[in-house]
C-alpha cells in the first residue's frame, strides 16, 4: 500500500448487487401490512435480517439479477419490481465499496422457503427488527415503507459503526 501524508491510501474493489423486499397487505383488517425479511445463514451479513439479494452476474440486467437472487434465496418468484432506492457502501475495514439497487414487490408468487443462505420470515411493517439488522435499514427502511424513492450513502468503520451517512427521498430513479 502506498502512504500519503503518513496514512495508508487502500485500494477498494467496487460491485454492484440487488437487494429485494416483498411486501403484501394485512391479513385482517386490523393486523398491519407485512414485509418479508430473511435472515443470513452464512456469508457477509450471517445473522442479520435483511430483505434479498446479492450481486450482479456478466451479461445480467439490474431486474434480472433482482429476480434470480429472490428466487434463489427464498423460493419467491417477483411477478413484478419496483425500482424504489439506490445506497452505496463504503466498507474501509474491508476496503469494499458495494452499489445497492433497491427493489420491493407486492406481486409474486410461490410461498418462501428456507434455503442453504437464508431463513425467511414474514414481520408486521410496524414490528421490524432493526436491532438485528444492518444499522442503515433504520436510516431508509422507513422511505421504502412509504412507497418514497430515495438514494443513500453510508460509511461503515466496520461491520457496527456507521462513521457517516446520507439519505435522500428523490423523485425519480
Amino acid at each position: 500500500m502506498a502512504s500519503e501524508e503518513g496514512q495508508d491510501v487502500k485500494a477498494y474493489t467496487s460491485q454492484d448487487y440487488t437487494l429485494v423486499f416483498c411486501r403484501r397487505p394485512s391479513q385482517t383488517p386490523t393486523a398491519s401490512k407485512q414485509i418479508l425479511l430473511g435472515m443470513k445463514k452464512r456469508g457477509f451479513g450471517v445473522g442479520k435480517w435483511n430483505g434479498f439479494g446479492g450481486k450482479i452476474e456478466e451479461g445480467e440486467s439490474v431486474e434480472q439479477a433482482a429476480r434470480r437472487e429472490l428466487l434463489e434465496e427464498s423460493g419467491v418468484i417477483a411477478n413484478s419490481l419496483q425500482r424504489i432506492g439506490y445506497l452505496v457502501f463504503k466498507l474501509t475495514d474491508i476496503a469494499k465499496i458495494m452499489h445497492v439497487h433497491v427493489f420491493q414487490t407486492f406481486e409474486f408468487t410461490n410461498e418462501a422457503v428456507e434455503t442453504e443462505e437464508m431463513l425467511p420470515q414474514w414481520y408486521a411493517e410496524d414490528s421490524i427488527p432493526y436491532t438485528n439488522m444492518w444499522m442503515d435499514d433504520a436510516y431508509w427502511l422507513p422511505l421504502l415503507l412509504e412507497h418514497k424513492q430515495f438514494i443513500g450513502r453510508f460509511e461503515y468503520e466496520d461491520e457496527d459503526t456507521i462513521v457517516d451517512y446520507s439519505i435522500r427521498e428523490v423523485g425519480r430513479l
